[in-house]
């Protein structure tokens, strides 16, 4: 640091090495974090994993966009303390809850259900999985 206190030639050289030697530095990392990214785009495309390889393509094309951790509340005003948003999207969704009828489920059924879950085999429970994803998609 005593090269910014004392601006002479000597001192500025100094200075200028350092950042260039910085520069190199992050140059060198960033080549690094894109050829890693690029050997997993490759692997992506080889193991034919086609939804992580155009994420990956649109996060190159889009480039770093910052993600703000902001959500409104009821009246539309925007809050950003996280006990806040938690708070708000409890309410969300308790509300979400209530409105299709979720609150009528009682602990009997809930354990029924996992007695049932318990005694189907791997391929009973994948099947319902299926039925239940084809449903969800339908109704979309």
């Amino acid at each position: 640091m005593h090269w910014l206190q004392d601006p002479n030639h000597g001192n500025i050289n100094i200075l200028n090495n350092v950042r260039h030697s910085a520069s190199r530095h992050y140059r060198k990392k960033e080549g690094e974090y894109l050829k890693a990214k690029i050997c997993e785009l490759e692997t992506d495309s080889m193991i034919n994993d086609i939804r992580d390889l155009y994420r990956g393509i649109s996060d190159f094309k889009k480039g770093y966009q910052p993600r703000t951790n902001t959500v409104k509340d009821e009246k539309g005003d925007m809050v950003a303390n996280c006990h806040s948003i938690l708070a708000r999207w409890r309410n969300h969704f308790s509300q979400l809850w209530s409105v299709h009828g979720a609150n009528d489920v009682r602990q009997t059924e809930i354990h029924t259900a996992e007695l049932l879950a318990s005694e189907c085999g791997a391929f009973e429970v994948q099947m319902a999985i299926e039925r239940l994803k084809r449903c969800i998609f339908i109704r979309c």
